[in-house]
């Protein structure tokens, strides 16, 4: 275990929790789930070592209530505003802030607070770090990009200083004007002298005070732009002309906090309609087009003001919903494993119950509800993004034709189905299941929104797409459910894709169905877009991207035939999950193959130095100490010929691993596990 020192910011997480062996398995977890960590003896230790550079903060309950945390509650409280240091905190089973008083308290001090109830399983604690290292990240970026905001904000003042205008802003309330260095010199007044709202009222011309008090009363109390030209009288008795242009920013309750614009000295065009006033309609179509020029100048700089307000808004957004993705494809993983012991064990159960009718209704009861939590975990990883897709060429409307009779059937009979797909509309690289289900989802809550009947039209057509936040510059594939039904209000479409949320009946509806299309959308690099008017009903789009190529058609061989040909085989599993292992086994020897299980990396790898006949090794990914990946190299290069089956939770592997190994994602039946080792033993090379 490495130790930090005071003053040492070279790591990324930190370790707080000098009692007992908790900093130890945490460094060591964290390290096996590729994330540099290191230890902090003392509080004094952990505050000095707090830094952008730091990742997280794991700690202990007792560690944090029984220090001074005085120095890292000034050091939270000091964070840059896009800083939200994530803190995970173990505490004793039951001790969560629902319970105990004084872990609440940590969560209102520290913030970005994550319980963690001992004793807990590594996998579980490994998904939490890389959430918070992987929202840490975000805040990094984050940072870098009002870091450009911050740029852009540096190249506008350059561009006001070229077009000589001086930016200024005033409270209405203490009547404290702020003024530019360049604003100052347009009055008069040196760059480095105090300037006041006072100064300013006793340099304006007695004949143009009125108009610019009788403006600024317009603006404050009706909220109209400020603009006026007036007249100055600077201090060596000279007189200029200024030009002024404003806009009022308001309170929440609507009323006027202030004003902010540009000032320009334009004596020298004042000067200039004085002496020319008589001239030709020549000159004074110049004088227009210049003020015109101005105008639009002002107008540019208030656009890219509003526009930085919306970029951050989209950031915000952005972040909440990675975050929630994360977390989301993490609880789906430990979900799957869940649900491999349970869906083994009831699949050999209903095998051997004999005849027994009371016990396989009961066993099918069990089947169907597992069955369903493990639709549950696809529609999580749907949103998450997490999805392993099968994509390929696909004719959009041949997919919705092809569904007619599955959706009149969904949709009854009080409800017109219309199918309107373009002659010409070219095929899109999806997932044809997925998309099917997005399909029928679309189709369901469309239904749901006209209980008293209506129509649902389906449209297919191509769509060219230039610009949009949501999708880059190409051509895509559009498809469209569009329905008469109730509609939703603004409120309600903005949140309409977040995760559990829904506006059905309890019992109804999950509430994860538009969140599964959005991620099914994002993940095949196209969107899903909402529009939608109280009474007006509903219209969902989706977009994929547009390909050429042309579909293939394969066509698998029976279960049955390929065990078949496999015959009975030595089967090497590996798994450190006892229970998920004990239930492969069982599925494999009811299958007819002998089983060898092992529980480590290391022990699959003597396994294969003692045993010579070894005809398939099954491992798990997500093992500690030496993952699937890992083991699946040091496998081949003793047994460069047998063939490796990889199995897991996740629905994507994580970055370095090795993507030419065959996957099964879990939870699998017996079939599912009997195709696979077929398949593979069947194009093994012979010994």
């Amino acid at each position: 275990m490495t130790e930090i020192a005071q003053g040492d910011r070279s790591l990324l997480a930190l370790v707080f929790a000098p009692h007992g062996r908790d900093s130890a398995i945490a460094v060591t977890l964290l390290h096996e789930a590729g994330i540099d960590a290191a230890a902090c003896i003392t509080s004094d230790a952990l505050a000095s070592a707090l830094g952008d550079s730091v990742s997280m903060v794991v700690a202990s309950e007792e560690a944090m209530r029984l220090s001074d945390t005085s120095t890292l509650r000034a050091w939270i409280d000091a964070q840059p505003p896009w800083s939200d240091l994530p803190f995970i905190v173990f505490t004793h089973r039951g001790g969560g802030p629902d319970n105990n008083p004084a872990a609440a308290r940590l969560a209102e001090t520290f913030g970005n607070v994550t319980f963690l109830e001992r004793p807990f399983h590594p996998t579980t604690f490994a998904s939490i770090a890389r959430t918070a290292l992987k929202a840490r990240r975000r805040q990094f970026e984050a940072r870098d990009r009002l870091e450009e905001l911050n740029e852009s904000q540096e190249r506008l003042a350059t561009a006001m200083m070229a077009g000589r205008l001086g930016s200024w802003s005033i409270d209405v309330d203490t009547r404290v004007l702020e003024t530019s260095p360049l604003c100052r010199e347009i009055y008069g007044y040196k760059a480095d002298k105090r300037f006041t709202y006072d100064d300013l009222l006793a340099m304006i011309h007695p004949a143009d005070a009125p108009a610019m008090q009788a403006a600024v009363q317009r603006s404050v109390g009706e909220g109209e732009d400020y603009n006026i030209d007036y007249r100055t009288t600077w201090r060596d008795g000279t007189q200029h002309w200024v030009q002024v242009n404003g806009r009022v920013l308001k309170n929440p309750d609507g009323s006027a906090r202030g004003l902010v614009g540009v000032a320009m000295d334009i004596t020298a065009r004042k000067q200039a309609e004085n002496a020319l006033r008589d001239a030709n309609e020549t000159l004074e179509r110049r004088v227009t087009e210049r003020t015109s020029e101005l105008e639009h100048s002002h107008d540019k700089v208030l656009a890219e003001i509003r526009q930085r307000e919306q970029v951050e808004d989209q950031l915000r957004q952005a972040q909440k919903m990675e975050i929630i993705g994360q977390l989301t494809g993490g609880v789906a993983h430990d979900f799957n494993n869940l649900l491999m012991a349970v869906l083994s064990n009831l699949d050999l159960l209903r095998k051997h119950v004999g005849d027994d009718a009371r016990s396989m209704r009961f066993i099918d009861s069990a089947l169907q509800g597992a069955k369903r939590g493990a639709a549950l975990t696809q529609r999580l990883l749907a949103f998450a993004r997490r999805q392993s897709l099968k994509v390929e060429p696909v004719s959009l409307g041949a997919l919705a034709e092809g569904m007619r009779d599955l959706l009149e059937r969904s949709v009854g009979q009080d409800i017109e189905l219309h199918f309107r797909p373009a002659a010409d509309a070219p095929m899109a690289l999806v997932d044809s299941n997925q998309v099917e289900l997005a399909l029928l989802n679309l189709v369901v809550n469309a239904r749901d929104a006209m209980p008293d009947g209506g129509r649902i039209s389906i449209e297919v057509d191509a769509k060219t797409v230039s610009r949009g936040e949501d999708l880059k510059p190409g051509k895509y594939v559009r498809l469209a459910v569009v329905d008469t039904g109730s509609g939703m209000d603004e409120e309600t479409l903005q949140r309409a894709i977040e995760p559990f949320f829904s506006t059905k009946e309890l019992g109804k509806g999950t509430g994860l169905g538009l969140s599964m299309i959005h991620g099914l959308a994002v993940q095949l690099n196209g969107a899903l877009r909402l529009s939608s008017k109280p009474g007006k009903g509903t219209r969902a789009e989706l977009y994929f991207p547009v390909t050429h190529a042309l579909a293939e058609v394969a066509e698998d061989a029976p279960v049955e035939q390929e065990i078949a040909a496999a015959g009975p085989a030595k089967i090497l599993i590996v798994d450190d999950d006892v229970l998920i292992a004990m239930s492969t086994v069982d599925m494999l020897v009811d299958l007819g193959h002998e089983v060898i299980e092992v529980n480590s990396g290391a022990s699959a790898l003597e396994v294969l130095r003692s045993v010579g006949d070894v005809d398939l090794m099954i491992t798990d990914f997500s093992m500690p100490g030496m993952n699937g990946a890992q083991l699946a190299v040091e496998a081949r290069r003793l047994k460069p010929a047998m063939p490796i089956l990889l199995a897991t939770g996740y629905a994507e592997m994580p970055a370095g691993a090795s993507l030419d190994l065959p996957r099964l994602g879990k939870p699998y039946s017996q079939s599912q596990l009997a195709r696979e080792i077929g398949r593979l033993l069947q194009n093994a090379p012979a010994r």
